[in-house]
């Protein structure tokens, strides 16, 4: 990290939806986190419908999915599931543009209402990404500025999410892989550590980070204590296996049934979105990370 860009960033657990009539594969828990499942990984890599989604966290006795879009949300109620996290805008055009902002307000408003009205938590958003080197939809300004510009831009939208009862979340992406869906190089808010200072200049209760194990993993390391360091400022966490993205087993690097150990420590009460791309069968790759997690 550069001088400037460091001088410039300085609910209870899950119970098991069990009934006489469960469904075989349920799997019974009684641990305390929430589970849920992130819907693009299991739409593209195993081509789930957001219907099949659906069936398949009831089967397992989770508390939902995350990842769906204002329009998805409706086909939630009355499933006793949550949508954990609802989709905004998208990474690439974020908040370090003012020119952006008007677009993604209105997008973040939407998702914030419709989130709001059916009683879920939280709603994305992005830093975006900091030039236009990688993608026609950067934004050439320089660090300082889009940390202002997101500042700015994050104030006005924490204050609707707060007339709401919703929480921002701000993800954090690693900058290193080139890889599609699994880095994204140019991203600005590529430290969790930047990220945590952008959500404390904004001081709202309504905004805070997305804890993306696998990006800060990629980025930052010393996953347990950066959980530590920053708990109070996590609103959500995502999980995936480094590296490549995939299951969450044992032959990857993140010990997950450590990192769900280190948030009930930290009596995190939100929830864990599995947001790994399945590369073999992927209700069998679930039923194992739910396992791990399972704490």
């Amino acid at each position: 990290m550069t001088p400037s860009r460091r001088n410039f960033l300085a609910s209870l657990g899950t119970a098991a939806l069990t009934s006489p009539g469960a469904a075989q594969d349920e799997i019974a828990r009684e641990g305390r986190i929430k589970q849920v499942i992130a819907a693009w990984p299991f739409m593209v890599g195993a081509k789930w419908t957001p219907q099949d989604l659906i069936a398949n966290a009831k089967k397992l006795g989770i508390a939902g999915v995350e990842l769906f879009s204002s329009e998805q949300l409706p086909l939630l109620k009355n499933t006793g599931l949550v949508c954990a996290a609802t989709k905004s805008h998208n990474f690439e055009r974020g908040m370090n543009n003012k020119g952006h902002h008007p677009e993604i307000f209105s997008v973040l408003e939407k998702a914030i209402t419709a989130t709001g009205a059916a009683g879920f938590p939280n709603v994305m958003t992005f830093t975006g990404l900091l030039d236009t080197t990688h993608h026609k939809n950067g934004s050439d300004v320089s660090i300082e500025k889009g940390v202002k510009n997101c500042i700015e831009g994050f104030k006005k939208m924490a204050q609707v999410a707060e007339k709401h009862d919703v929480t921002l979340i701000l993800e954090p992406l690693n900058s290193k892989i080139a890889e599609n869906m699994k880095g994204h190089p140019g991203y600005q808010g590529d430290h969790v550590d930047e990220c945590v200072e952008i959500v404390k200049a904004v001081s709202s209760p309504s905004f805070k980070i997305l804890f993306d194990a696998y990006h800060v993993q990629i980025m930052d390391g010393d996953l347990i204590r950066r959980i530590e360091q920053h708990h109070e400022f996590i609103g959500h966490v995502q999980i995936a296996g480094n590296p490549g993205r995939g299951e969450i087993g044992d032959d990857q690097e993140i010990n997950y049934r450590g990192i769900m150990k280190a948030l009930l420590r930290v009596n995190y009460s939100g929830y864990v979105g599995h947001e790994w791309i399945p590369t073999g069968d992927p209700m069998k790759g679930l039923k194992e990370a739910i396992q791990i997690c399972n704490i």
